[in-house]
């Protein structure tokens, strides 16, 4: 290994190739493998992540790390890689080999068995997995390391320096400010949103999600679109970003808002300069900063009536049957309708986050040994009731409709709420810096929109923490106040009411 930063460089490109296969492999897992597949699958991945980990931990590589920081005569760029850098390989080095190659064969395993789960609606067969699951992320954070609370070793992985402690200050917040609201929009003459649930035929519905992510200025020449079980994005370089969508021919809103979430995130990954690959620099900051991206679409433009000023023509074109009688502003108060429901990825932007705190609140009881995977169905259930007062009737609609726990992403939902209330406040700050921002959108230009993100927090990657890209794009870190006034305002109009 060259002992210079062209060699830091080609050895973190190298592991890149490598972590760029397995995401390659776990996209087409989801997507195309076929269910024989799964036994060599498991093989491969973990053999890959062996691979990757004893590169990122070698003696000799951490060894020109350190060399290179000692030299102190760097740039802010190629300084920030590697204490970047420096700080994985002593967090890698916590995992054993042993404890990797286990982790990655019980993923690729669990995640077949979790949908077959779901084809037979049936939680037992996916239970055995998910308690390997698990007793593997209970022993990661012991591995890791934790001041306060297991779950903290898990919640770091995902968005740094997040801990319980935060999060219990967030979702006081969230039962304070943003419950309150669902209970005062619930006591107002509901709105239809009746005409989403007709007939739509699949493969129309395929072609408008395509055109939405053209419309997105999502590069097709760098990444595809295809169908999945669960949502997702996967890129394998800012060159080749891949998302995957949901059809249901009774309900047009899920391929509508699950193209534009995901479109969200894989706009952020090709907006990542392709120079970059391979170093901190070019990756994306955090799950929440990430699920910000996808959000920011999805919700502020994407459930917003300038944009649809635009986009609601295009869709009364591809299905004239089903919108040809309903007036915009009858669409725009439905796809906000906010209504207690049961599946989160389908739920209103205020319900969203009662989802998000009832997972928060199981995973870190199972982190705690609280609880174990044979109780978890009944006290989903039970949950759902006491919060959103529904109940699942079949597992599909509770315990088994997301995928996370089937990858061991547990500490991965509470970044889902930090993402809506950081897209809060970037399309609060977007407004300032984009005065005339809402009549682009009505003439359907999101370009100098998407400029600004790029400029503000795509071209970045790690080279600042999420609260300092906050800071420097907001000239504040997180505050959830934005995303209270955002729906306040916005659904106080649409229900006709003032929220208290």
């Amino acid at each position: 290994m060259e002992n210079t930063y062209e060699g830091y460089k080609n050895h973190l490109q190298k592991i890149a190739h490598i972590n760029s296969s397995i995401a390659l492999l776990n996209w087409d897992e989801a997507v195309y493998m076929p269910k024989n597949g799964l036994e060599i699958r498991a093989c491969q991945l973990s053999t890959l992540c062996t691979i990757v980990h004893e590169l990122s931990t070698s003696p000799e590589f951490e060894n020109l790390v350190n060399h290179l920081l000692e030299k102190s005569s760097f740039g802010f760029k190629e300084t920030r890689n590697l204490e970047e850098t420096r700080e994985a390989i002593q967090e890698n080095k916590k995992l054993p080999l042993e404890y990797v190659q286990k982790a990655a064969i019980a993923r690729s395993e669990s995640f077949k068995k979790w949908e077959e789960a779901r084809g037979e609606e049936n939680f037992q067969i996916f239970a055995p997995y998910l308690k390997n699951i698990v007793d593997l992320e209970r022993e990661k954070s012991e591995l890791l390391g934790y001041e306060e609370h297991p779950y903290d070793a898990l919640l770091n992985l995902y968005e740094k320096n997040l801990t319980v402690s935060k999060l219990e200050n967030i979702f006081s917040q969230v039962k304070s400010q943003i419950v309150p609201l669902i209970k005062q929009i619930v006591h107002q003459p509901q709105v239809d949103d009746g005409f989403l649930y007709q007939n739509f035929d699949g493969d129309k519905q395929f072609d408008f999600s395509v055109d939405l992510l053209k419309l997105m200025k999502y590069n097709l020449d760098a990444g595809r679109q295809d169908i999945s079980t669960h949502p997702f994005t996967n890129h394998i370089s800012s060159q080749d970003v891949r998302v995957t969508t949901r059809i249901k021919e009774n309900d047009i809103a899920e391929v509508i808002w699950s193209t534009i979430h995901e479109g969200g995130h894989g706009l952020y990954e090709q907006g990542i300069s392709i120079s970059e690959y391979g170093l901190p620099s070019g990756e994306s900051v955090s799950l929440g900063i990430h699920e910000s991206q996808s959000r920011i679409w999805e919700n502020n433009l994407g459930r917003a009536l300038p944009w649809w000023k635009f986009l609601y023509p295009k869709l009364q074109e591809a299905f004239p049957e089903q919108f040809a009688e309903v007036d915009l502003s009858d669409f725009y108060k439905a796809i906000n309708k906010v209504q207690p429901s049961l599946i989160r990825t389908s739920a209103d932007e205020l319900t969203y986050h009662v989802h998000v705190m009832i997972r928060y609140e199981i995973e870190k009881a199972l982190l705690e040994g609280e609880v174990g995977v044979e109780d978890l169905e009944e006290l989903w259930n039970q949950k759902y009731m006491d919060y959103l007062g529904v109940r699942p009737g079949k597992p599909t609609e509770g315990i088994l409709q997301d995928i996370h726990w089937s990858h061991g992403s547990l500490g991965y939902f509470p970044t889902y709420s930090l993402g809506s209330f950081y897209a809060a406040q970037f399309y609060a700050q977007a407004k300032k810096e984009l005065p005339d921002l809402e009549s682009q959108l009505e003439l359907g230009e999101v370009s100098n929109f998407l400029a600004l993100l790029r400029k503000s927090i795509h071209q970045h990657g790690k080279l600042y923490t999420a609260e300092q890209l906050s800071e420097r794009f907001t000239g504040e870190s997180l505050n959830i106040k934005h995303f209270v006034a955002y729906a306040k305002e916005k659904y106080g109009a649409i229900y006709g009411f003032s929220p208290d």
